[in-house]
């Protein structure tokens, strides 16, 4: 792969990251603040994204891999997605800016696929030049929160209070806007599709993936894939509206710590991984949860901040310990007649209904505490998700039989 190709891929993988991480984390603050929305429709805003995973299968197979190169569709799905990004930024009532934060979402989810597609199309070896070029997409989402904090201060607690969170879209469009302009000088990705081949819902959706669940160790790990997503979405869901609350200023800054970490950890997984296996891996991952909302809990904005630093900080074991431990593990049990298949129906599992169940009960858990106007019992929000994480590792600890997987860099 030529340095100016990979050069390209960087930034693209850095514009792709930097827009997701500019306005998710704070959206739960902006629509508390800005549009005075309740806990169930924070939650309608955020499962757009299980929506978009959902239906971006069907933008990828019907469309992308079939008509159109993949950097083209990608452009204008991210100019698409700048307009409303714009339109987002000026909306002032919940009931206008859930149809394009929706509509957004459709728009964005397809493009995490195409990014991968665009940059494995270029590279003859993926599995050493891929994550290269898949750090900047870190880097981006670390800037993101970074700019966000220390250039801008939109999110210091007198800016929060004054609306400034509505200009995180505005950024966002912008920079959304270049990528889409940008997509279209980046190398030619054919449709790897032929459009006279039939492409069945099967297809789409990866059923033909569905066998595996007959392995009881594999519908085991399905299982508990699709519930350790309710205690992730009360994670992306609350961390910033729980920061603001306790008066934490640079809030979105505090929160990149957990992608930080995320490198970090990434670097250790393989060690990890080989030394005490895929089972015991995966239950340092779901124990990490657990731990991480007892010190949300139990922690402050006083002298226990630590405690919230330290369970920001566990990002990097809860997401890279079970959800990359479980992409090794889905391609190593599904072999390579339906190894894509298989990642699409974790996908669709996880973060499409996994996600959205947890971001419709994190709702009704942030409701059902609310103590008064902008106020709520964190205690009791952030202990239900360290139960139920407890609970699942527990389902998983003693179902799952132990089994020898090879760690794969790929």
């Amino acid at each position: 792969m030529k340095s100016s190709t990979s050069v390209k891929l960087s930034i693209m993988m850095f514009l792709e990251f930097f827009i997701w991480g500019g306005w998710f984390v704070t959206m739960g603050s902006f629509l508390g603040n800005n549009l005075s929305a309740s806990g169930a429709e924070t939650a309608m805003a955020y499962s757009t994204q299980s929506w978009g995973a959902i239906i971006a299968p069907f933008i990828i197979g019907l469309i992308a891999d079939r008509f159109f190169n993949a950097e083209k569709i990608l452009g204008i799905l991210h100019i698409v997605g700048a307009v409303l990004m714009y339109l987002m930024s000026q909306t002032t009532d919940f009931s206008v800016f859930y149809p394009y934060v929706l509509g957004y979402m459709i728009a964005y989810m397809p493009t995490l696929a195409l990014v991968n597609s665009v940059a494995f199309n270029q590279m003859n070896d993926p599995a050493k030049q891929f994550p290269h070029v898949r750090v900047w997409g870190t880097v981006g989402w670390i800037l993101a929160g970074l700019v966000i904090s220390f250039v801008f201060k939109w999110d210091s607690i007198e800016n929060i209070a004054n609306g400034m969170l509505s200009n995180t879209f505005l950024m966002v469009s912008i920079a959304s806007a270049i990528l889409g302009i940008f997509s279209f000088i980046l190398p030619k990705t054919p449709p790897s599709i032929s459009k006279d081949d039939k492409v069945g819902l099967s297809d789409i959706l990866g059923l033909d993936a569905l066998k595996l669940l007959k392995d009881t160790n594999f519908l085991v790990f399905f299982i508990s894939s699709v519930l350790i997503c309710i205690p992730l979405a009360f994670y992306y869901q609350n961390i910033s509206p729980f920061l603001t609350e306790y008066k934490v200023e640079n809030s979105t800054a505090w929160a990149s710590l957990g992608q930080m970490s995320e490198v970090l950890f990434m670097l250790l997984l393989p060690f990890f991984f080989k030394k005490y296996g895929f089972k015991k891996t995966i239950l340092f991952g779901m124990l990490a949860w657990g731990i991480r909302y007892v010190l949300f809990a139990y922690g402050n904005a006083g002298d226990l901040f630590f405690m919230i630093v330290l369970g920001i900080a566990l990002h990097g074991i809860c997401y890279d310990f079970f959800f990359v431990s479980g992409q090794i593990y889905t391609d190593s049990k599904a072999g390579e007649k339906v190894k894509s298949a298989a990642q699409g129906l974790i996908t669709l599992a996880t973060y499409g209904v996994g996600m959205l169940v947890g971001f419709w009960v994190a709702g009704q858990i942030v409701d059902k505490n609310l103590i008064s106007e902008g106020l709520h019992s964190w205690k009791d929000i952030w202990v239900f998700p360290a139960i139920f994480a407890g609970a699942v590792m527990l389902l998983f600890a003693l179902l799952f039989k132990n089994e020898k997987i090879e760690y794969k860099d790929s």
